[in-house]
């Protein structure tokens, strides 16, 4: 148990480490002016929204800006903290912020793949509707932005290394 523990504290620590430059450099772009990125990402931000024809990230509309500020916000914060807390692994503390924030995300991403797979995305200058497959690559895209925070709940209210009160010496 304690190997699988110590693994899924390392795919926490590289979930939440690669997730601080991908928040600022590409899905902030959602919601920043453009002037603040250099050219080169804001192509690849065009090349990605065209062949995958995510309308969400071309096109944000404000119910999905909203989660991105979240993001920008309440999450981008808290990204080293717990990349450093998996990172060193058996840190107590990072439990209850951990579970806030697995919980959090799962919300939004399921909305957000709920959109992707029955949302209205009508043919506009830039981009074509999505097709029914095209819209299954884009949930692939974003679907480990559920399972892992799901995961991460998951081990932050089974798993004996975390739910374990730890008992105060009494003074």
């Amino acid at each position: 148990m304690a190997a699988v523990t110590r693994l899924l504290e390392w795919i926490f620590f590289f979930y939440f480490f690669s997730h601080i430059p991908i928040t600022l450099l590409v899905d902030l772009q959602a919601v920043l002016p453009s002037a603040w990125y250099p050219q080169q990402l804001l192509d690849l931000m065009r090349w990605y929204t065209a062949t995958f024809k995510d309308h969400l990230m071309r096109n944000p509309p404000p119910w999905f800006m909203s989660f991105v500020y979240c993001e920008a916000i309440v999450q981008l914060p808290f990204f080293p903290v717990a990349a450093y807390a998996f990172l060193k692994g058996g840190c107590r503390w990072i439990r209850v912020p951990a579970i806030v924030y697995s919980s959090h995300v799962a919300t939004t991403v399921l909305a957000i793949l709920a959109h992707l797979l029955f949302g209205d995305f009508p043919k506009t200058k830039e981009l074509d509707s999505p097709t029914q497959q095209e819209r299954l690559t884009l949930v692939t895209i974003y679907a480990p932005y559920l399972v892992i925070p799901v995961l991460i709940l998951v081990t932050m209210l089974f798993n004996p290394k975390y739910c374990k009160e730890e008992k105060r010496k009494r003074k």
